[in-house]
């Protein structure tokens, strides 16, 4: 019997084995605490800037043409040139003119000579009136022809005018200081009146054009201050003020052409160099810039984690967003001044999780909300 009975408790001790090794393995180690780096909530004031590429222009740009038709046989200027007022720059052939000319000196004499004529056979025929040869009504038919003939004669000295004008119309001046900015008209081309020869810009007040697409026209509107730069001084800027914003769209680019008046233009700023036009507008309210990384997705709502400095714990805080400028996110509500929110590894924590912060993690996250 007692041989019986050790074989059994051996089997029993055997089966205990396993679970007296159970108990006595250690609890799992505590979660490790996570280290984060947070920036702390500064309220500043919102503004939006936009940039756009604009061209310098004169803003008084004139189209030159000649006023009559004719012939270009000679043209002074290129592109480029400066110009004085009264500088000639292009001629037509003027043979046409001069014979016009002539043709109008001829008539004039001949007209003078009719004039002359009727004038001589008037006052005969008022002593012929005066002793009753002939009666009231020839002589007032007598005194008719006179008058027609001094109309002619006018009439003929207005066309000497008119054809010597032609003549003066044939050379093209420069109605006032300025540059040549382009020309449609070459030597030896026949043109008509009226067509533009070449386009001549005055320098001497200059404005930036550019174009602006429908939805940003009222940001032009409400714009704060407006500034321009040149690119090849980009160092430095000058104020600008919208002067003209066209009525109609491009019917190619959909877009709005804006001029800007630079009452006081930088040194070195030339026609034709392309400028940088920034627009500052202040929307009245504050925002919190964070960086990029701040940013939490909470199903389709942005988020960012709040470190609770009492318990040393991260909750999890609904933001609204009022715009992303490069590597920054600007909260405009969500966030109280001074809170400190998680700016890296926000992905990889759990609410009311603890953590640590990283040594000199406590700085703002920057400074610009614009």
């Amino acid at each position: 019997m007692a041989a019986l009975t050790r074989p059994l408790l051996s089997i029993t001790l055997l089966a205990l084995l396993p679970l007296l090794s159970a108990c006595e393995q250690p609890p799992p180690p505590p979660e490790p605490i996570r280290p984060v780096r947070v920036a702390t909530a500064q309220p500043q004031p919102f503004e939006s800037r936009s940039t756009y590429t604009g061209e310098v222009r004169a803003r008084y740009e004139t189209n030159l043409a000649f006023r009559i038709g004719g012939k270009i046989v000679a043209r002074y200027v290129e592109i480029g040139s400066e110009v004085k007022k009264g500088t000639l720059l292009a001629r037509l052939d003027p043979e046409d003119t001069r014979l016009a000319i002539e043709n109008a000196r001829a008539q004039v004499n001949a007209a003078q000579a009719d004039m002359n004529q009727t004038q001589a056979d008037l006052a005969r025929y008022r002593r012929l009136f005066d002793t009753k040869v002939i009666s009231q009504a020839e002589f007032d038919r007598r005194e008719a022809v006179a008058q027609s003939a001094a109309a002619k004669l006018e009439s003929a000295r207005s066309q000497l005018r008119v054809s010597q004008n032609q003549m003066a119309y044939t050379e093209l001046s420069a109605d006032a200081d300025g540059v040549v900015t382009s020309l449609t008209a070459e030597s030896g081309q026949v043109v008509a009146a009226g067509q533009t020869v070449l386009r001549l810009a005055r320098p001497e007040e200059k404005e930036v054009v550019f174009n602006v697409a429908e939805n940003r026209l009222d940001e032009l509107r409400n714009a704060g201050s407006i500034r321009v730069s040149l690119w090849a001084q980009q160092d430095v800027s000058v104020a600008a003020s919208v002067r003209e914003i066209a009525p109609g769209a491009d019917p190619v680019t959909r877009t709005y052409a804006v001029k800007l008046s630079v009452p006081n233009p930088p040194p070195g700023m030339r026609l034709g160099m392309t400028a940088s036009v920034e627009i500052l507008r202040r929307d009245g309210g504050n925002v919190v810039a964070l960086p990029l990384s701040a940013l939490y997705q909470k199903q389709a709502d942005p988020a960012v984690w709040v470190f609770d400095p009492a318990s040393e714990t991260v909750k999890l805080r609904p933001v609204k967003v009022a715009a992303y400028v490069e590597k920054y996110v600007l909260i405009a509500d969500g966030l109280k001044p001074g809170e400190q929110v998680v700016t890296a590894g926000v992905h990889k924590l759990i609410p009311d999780q603890k953590v640590r912060l990283l040594p000199g993690a406590a700085n703002g996250a920057g400074s610009r909300a614009s």
